[in-house]
């Protein structure tokens, strides 16, 4: 973020309304933090001083509560159960839909989705990396996924730097946080002051120039790399290796699995809230007149009994063999298909599992005798 510290701007707090807009006058449909059903939740923004400040989340295994940051920030919580995902990987849609003509004949024809522009404003660097991933398996080459696509051509990713990570939080041990490093077209580090702002994207340096931005001084830049080392560096939870393959691997028949069962619910709250998990059901349903029907898909989870039914059988039958496939493959077997682990270390698995499982803690487990911290 502060590589090229010459293309630093710096945002005072009371011109954070004219960066939105200015993206409102580019008719992006500007997201941001709100406060829904006791969380924080992403939507649309209904005038360019409509960003809730104070707002902060306590996080911990199981629990989620919203408090007051007493600084009275704008971006003091660490996340919500949901970022960016929905927004380019959408929870329910249709894929293509069939009719009956007036000869009786089928006709098939795609169903792509009305996509408008979104700018989202408080995006974090764990959110980004795992939007990378998503990238690399909707966009990956000979398989593009031209529903994901077309929502994702048209986001915009205003990002903030994450200076008050949560209890749950682990990103500087995976590497993905908590300052966005690539990815986004905007970066935000909030001090008292004002923003520290950086294009990442010639369309955010379009927007960021239209604002006609100070450059940061020294002094700030130097003051948001140490707001951010501060942050890594308060973070309680970690993985003990970015690459936990082989540990895992090795301990297929650990007894840790029997026992991590035993709490497990198998409601699939953890990979709801996952920024990376993109396994998905495919389902008809067919108008009651007969003469028409849409395929479409919704988000699944591997804890769910049909997600493992094979013709005749199920290969994952019980809770215990469903939590390690979702966790080898999250931390594991992702590294045979994309170069590194699925996990991005925001944490939200453990906040919004209901019995309070910690991911942290399991691989600490099951890797105690084999992995050297």
């Amino acid at each position: 973020m502060f590589s090229q510290p010459d293309h630093a701007g710096f945002l005072p707090l009371a011109r954070l309304p004219s960066l939105l807009a200015k993206l409102m006058a580019l008719d992006y449909q500007c997201l941001g933090p709100a406060v829904e059903n006791g969380a924080i939740v992403m939507r649309e923004l209904d005038a360019p001083d409509g960003l809730p400040r104070g707002l902060q989340a306590e996080q911990a295994p199981g629990r989620y509560r919203l408090t007051r940051d007493p600084q009275n920030r704008y971006f003091a919580w660490a996340n919500g159960p949901q970022a960016i995902k929905p927004q380019a990987f959408a929870p329910k849609e249709s894929l293509w839909r069939v009719e009956r003509d007036a000869a009786g004949a089928l006709q098939f024809a795609a169903v792509l989705p009305a996509a408008p522009a979104q700018a989202i404003i408080g995006v974090r660097a764990c959110d980004l990396a795992a939007l990378a991933l998503q990238d690399a398996h909707f966009l990956r080459e000979g398989r593009r996924d031209a529903h994901y696509a077309q929502r994702r051509e048209q986001l915009f990713l205003v990002a903030v730097q994450c200076a008050v990570p949560a209890a749950t939080c682990f990103c500087a041990s995976t590497g993905d946080g908590p300052t966005p490093t690539t990815g986004y077209d905007i970066t935000l580090a909030e001090l008292a002051e004002g923003f520290v702002a950086v294009a990442g994207s010639p369309k955010g340096e379009a927007v960021l120039n239209a604002l006609n931005l100070s450059p940061a001084t020294p002094q700030q830049i130097e003051a948001a790399q140490q707001q951010g080392q501060t942050a890594a560096a308060s973070q309680t939870r970690s993985l003990p290796t970015r690459d936990l393959h082989d540990a895992l691997m090795s301990r297929l028949e650990h007894p840790r699995w029997d026992e991590v069962a035993a709490r497990c619910l198998a409601c699939g709250n953890c990979t709801a809230v996952c920024p990376t998990c993109f396994c998905h059901a495919e389902a008809d349903e067919p108008s009651l007149d007969g003469h028409s029907s849409e395929h479409g898909r919704i988000w699944d989870s591997c804890f769910g009994e049909s997600h493992g039914h094979l013709h005749g059988f199920n290969v994952r039958p019980d809770i215990r063999s469903r939590y390690r496939q979702w966790l080898t493959h999250k931390l594991a077997t992702w590294h045979e298909q994309f170069g590194r682990s699925g996990c991005v270390g925001c944490g939200r698995c453990i906040a919004w599992c209901p019995v309070g499982i910690d991911l942290t803690e399991e691989v600490a487990a099951l890797t105690a005798s084999v992995v050297q911290p």
